[in-house]
């Protein structure tokens, strides 16, 4: 089966709904863990608001995020198809992240992207520190859901929470902040 959990180290969020919503099964071979892969991450304005780092654990990508200096509240994050974070606006990150090309989100009937990830929380203090684990992308090269496919990837925060089914990206808002998921 494949799955998302999260995690947090403020809020004890349940996201048991989110587990039981994505079906499928998991890779044949489990991929050995590699070296992390460094993610820095900056807002609209080009300035540093943190970073991610991805780890691959098994057959498990593993996404930690610290940032600050973020809006406070629920907000979509996702794996975008270019590894280009060009400011003011992000654009150039491209799409979701979607191989498959499937619809967006995890309650889409025809969805979801590879790229959909669960919401995220940022504090009133305008931090975040959270860690999700999806097992439908990997760090392996020459995969078609490797987050270091040629020209790279990016990690993108959105304005707004993700709704899980309008396609294509939740009706998650603007690009506020990105990093680039690079080799």
């Amino acid at each position: 089966m494949r799955k998302f959990v999260l995690r947090t180290g403020r809020t004890a969020l349940c996201f048991a709904f989110l587990a039981a919503a994505i079906g499928g099964t998991a890779g044949a071979h489990p991929m050995p863990e590699a070296k992390p892969v460094q993610v820095k991450l900056m807002n609209t304005s080009g300035a540093d608001v943190g970073f991610a780092t991805l780890t691959q654990k098994g057959d498990a990508v593993v996404l930690h995020v610290e940032a600050k200096n973020l809006p406070p509240g629920v907000h979509g994050i996702h794996f975008h198809e270019t590894g280009k974070c060009e400011v003011p606006d992000f654009k150039s990150s491209g799409a979701h992240l979607n191989p498959q090309t499937k619809q967006h989100g995890f309650n889409n009937p025809k969805g979801f992207h590879v790229g959909d990830l669960p919401n995220i929380t940022v504090a009133a203090d305008g931090t975040v520190k959270v860690d999700i684990e999806s097992r439908i992308v990997t760090l392996a090269p020459n995969q078609p859901n490797s987050l270091l496919k040629s020209g790279g990837t990016a990690l993108v925060i959105h304005a707004q929470a993700d709704d899980y089914v309008t396609d294509p990206a939740g009706n998650s808002g603007d690009r506020i902040a990105c990093g680039v998921i690079g080799q």
